[in-house]
This record gives structure tokens, sequence and C-alpha cells, in this order.
């Protein structure tokens, strides 16, 4: 079905959620300038345009007429009781919250800095992404990424972090650091998300060595697959096996995922396990991307329906495999998925199981997030003000989507796993994958439970996140 070119605009900016929030992306035309990835530049308080009051009221404005739920919109309340844009936000759209339909998905951010994430994976920080545990007060490195400080220094998966300082001479313990201020101690310990901080760790390798090292924040390019792990094929036995483990929807994401297909089509690959473990989303066009690349079979086939509300209906829009040369079509598919899995990723999820019979698809370790709308962009340019407003849901062929508690309950098999800090992503001998390979071989498993996946249960599950995190925190959970 052929769309307008302002629901193509809409549509394809990005959809996706993570621990306390969701961003995206979709470009403005113009010259962008070079972000500081970390930070959103304050608008002069004497401009009229960018005054508190005049920036509350456009968002205000683009609310009233975009929000996806009008009626969970509370716009009787006073913005002169709040003192920022974010915080007027959360308090017009606390109904869609409070009836879990909008889970900090809504969201004012920097327009400079999510292009440079989305167009380029551009950050700054040590490369790491961590999680804790909070009853033995431990954080650990869960992943780490190419080309940044912490890789280079052998800091990597399974490494523990044991105290953080300015220098050896004020090192403080994690443990003190999580008994006194929990998660959010050992955040401010590791300071601002700015090139050149510096900090002085203590680590213990996934050897059992401990070592001191001095680690500085720099600006790097997040690779959303990896160059060691992103993508492989498994000898199982005799039977060929694709692995892909996706980190984030963004543009770059693109040539490696085309890559990876085509290698599994030369080699006859039709069983695949799709690694979405910590993926909290991205682009809704690296989502159907993904369509084309497993839809060899089922071209000009429906991916998915997107629908604006009544008022915004001339921009709905259907999106239609379009198969590639690369293309593959799955016989069985497995997906590894956490609470931290969301929004593009249950796309690709949502969207591949019509075409794939009952007992073909599977999730992995948890039961996901639970984000079926998308947002759009926004823009004040003169403020540098992107609002990111849910304003479209996403459904698959068979119209199934709404899945707000996760898509345990949709998916007919599940096998519960955990996340296994013992082995390197992408290793078979790790639990979550060994359990996906389980399941294409035929052999039992326990089902994962259901329920919501609610922020708080993200929050438990242990990604270190920021309360108010920025665009590659929101899309990469637990990144520093």
């Amino acid at each position: 079905m052929k769309t307008s070119k302002i629901a193509l605009t809409l549509a394809c900016a990005a959809m996706v959620a993570s621990c306390g929030g969701t961003s995206s992306g979709g470009a403005p035309t113009g010259n962008v300038p070079t972000p500081t990835p970390s930070s959103t530049p304050t608008p002069t308080p004497t401009s009229g345009t960018c005054s508190l009051s005049s920036r509350q009221s456009w968002t205000l404005a683009q609310l009233n007429e975009w929000y996806l739920f009008p009626d969970l919109l509370d716009t009787t309340v006073n913005p002169a009781n709040y003192s920022s844009v974010q915080s007027y936000i959360d308090a017009l759209v606390k109904p869609a919250r409070d009836a879990s339909r909008d889970r900090y998905f809504t969201y004012l951010t920097s327009i400079a800095e999510e292009n440079a994430f989305f167009q380029q994976g551009a950050s700054a920080g040590f490369g790491i992404r961590l999680g804790y545990d909070t009853a033995a007060r431990r954080v650990y490195v869960i992943e780490a990424f190419e080309n940044a400080p912490a890789l280079g220094q052998n800091m990597d998966r399974g490494s523990e972090l044991l105290a953080i300082g300015t220098s050896e001479a004020n090192l403080q313990t994690v443990n003190s650091l999580m008994a006194n201020g929990g998660p959010s101690a050992v955040i401010n310990a590791l300071g601002p998300d700015t090139a050149g901080t510096t900090r002085v760790i203590r680590i213990r390798d996934a050897s059992g060595i401990d070592r001191t090292i001095s680690l500085s924040k720099a600006e790097y390019a997040l690779d959303p697959v990896s160059d060691r792990y992103g993508f492989k094929i498994i000898n199982d036995g005799g039977k060929k096996v694709g692995y892909i483990n996706l980190r984030t929807f963004i543009d770059t994401a693109g040539p490696d995922l085309r890559s990876a297909y085509q290698s599994f089509r030369a080699a006859g690959v039709t069983e695949l396990v799709i690694d979405l473990r910590y993926n909290g989303g991205g682009l809704i066009s690296i989502a159907e991307f993904m369509g084309d690349m497993m839809g060899r079979d089922n071209d000009n086939q429906v991916f998915d329906y997107i629908t604006f509300r009544a008022s915004k209906s001339a921009n709905d829009s259907t999106y239609r495999i379009n198969a590639q040369p690369e293309s593959i079509q799955p016989t069985k598919i497995a997906f590894i998925t956490t609470r931290g899995t969301a929004s593009a990723s249950e796309m690709v999820i949502n969207g591949m199981q019509p075409y794939l019979g009952n007992t073909s698809i599977a999730l992995i370790g948890e039961n996901t997030f639970g984000k079926p709308v998308g947002q759009i962009a926004l823009d004040q340019a003169a403020c540098d003000d992107r609002l990111r407003v849910i304003a479209l849901r996403v459904e698959n062929a068979n119209r199934n989507g709404d899945y707000y508690t996760g898509l345990a309950s949709t998916i007919p098999n599940s096998c519960r796993a955990q996340d296994d800090l013992t082995a390197q992503l992408g290793d078979p001998n790790e639990g979550m994958l060994s359990v996906a390979l389980d399941f294409l071989a035929g052999r039992s498993c326990t089902p994962i439970s259901g329920g919501p996946a609610t922020t708080q249960a993200v929050v438990d599950r242990g990604f270190l996140q920021r309360e108010q995190p920025n665009t590659a925190q929101r899309n990469v959970p637990g990144i520093f």
C-alpha cells in the first residue's frame, strides 16, 4: 500500500523502550551541528521562543494534536506548577502511565544528540554495559563495545567493578556504595557522560584476577552488530544454526545485517537464534529490514500495520516484505529475550509470528518489556528540542498487537533461561544460547512465566540506568 511522504517520515522515525524510557531516530532537514552526545543544550531563558512557558505551550499543542491516547491526556494540569518541560509532560501523560499505556515513552530530548546516535551510533563513555545485583551489592560488566576505552584495557563481559574513585587515594568500594545509596550511588561515582571524564576503577577480571586501572570516557561509535560475536554459524551436532546478536536498531545496522543473512543464505541456514536480550529498540525501518531479510518466500506479504489516532488516520501505513538477494526463509527461530527487550525488538518477533508455525518460534530467557507503540519526532529546532510523542501502534499481519504485558502470552513456545556471564555472548555454552539451541533441536525446557514486564521489573533485572537517561542509554540499557 502506498503511503504519503509524511506517513513514511513519521512511521519510520523509530520505536524503542528501555528502563524508564524510549527514543527514536528521524533527522530534521538542514545541517545538524556535531553534538556532545551526552548533553542537551539549555535554551537561553530570555529567549521568547525557548522560555520555559513557551516550550511548555509548544509541547502541549503537539500532544493535543498527535498523542495516541487523547482520552488519557490530562490537559487540566497547570504548567506554572512545573519547573521543567519534562516534569510538565509527566503530569500531562500521567493517566496513560497509570493505565500502563505510556511507561515513560513520551519525553523531550536533544535533536543533535539523537541524530548523532541513530545515524552514527555516536556516544560518549567507557563503552561498557553494566548490570548489578542488589542483594549481593555487586556490579558487573555484561557487555563491552569495540573501539571504546574499556575493552582497550581488557575490561570485558564478566568483569566485576570492585571500587571506584577519582584517584587511588579515594577509592570507594562498590559494596559500600550499594549499601549506602544503591545503584544510584554507583552511577554517580562513575561521573558524567562526557568525554575526558576519568575514573580509577579496581576490577576483577572474569579470570578472577584483581587489578586497578585508570579509565577515561571518550566518544566512540557503537557497532550495532559486534565484530567479535555479532553473527556466526554454529555447528550444533552437524546442523548449521545462524546466530545474530543485535545491540540496537540504528541506521548502521543495515549493512551488518545484510552481511549476516548473506552468510546464512550461502551456507543454507534455515534455523536461527536471534539474540535481543539487551536490545531496547530503535528504528522501525531497521526492524522492517530484518523482516525483509527473513522473507525470501513472503515477498509483498504484510509485515506490519502502523496506525495513528483517528484524527491522524491519513498517516496509517502498511509495510510489505521486500525480499532482498540476501534474504532467507527461516523454518525455525529462537529469540533470546529479557525484560530489557522492547519495542522494535518486539516488533520483529511479533512480525515474524504469522510466518512461522506454532512449533517453530520461541522466546528464550525472560518475558519481554511490552511496548507495541512507537514515537514520532516533533522538532523545535531553535531550542534543540525534539519531542518524542507516542503517536502510533504496531500490529503484525494478523492484526495482533497490544502486548503491553510482554510477548510471553502471545508466543506459543518459551524456555526459561538465565544470562550467563561466565561465557561470552555467542558462545554455544552460554546459558541462554545453550537453551535456544535445545529448543531448535526439539529438547524440552521450562516455560517462561507470563505477566507484566513493568518498568520496575526492568530496574530489578539489574541494568544500571540513570533516572534521566540520554539517547544512547534509552536505547542501549545499562550503557556507560
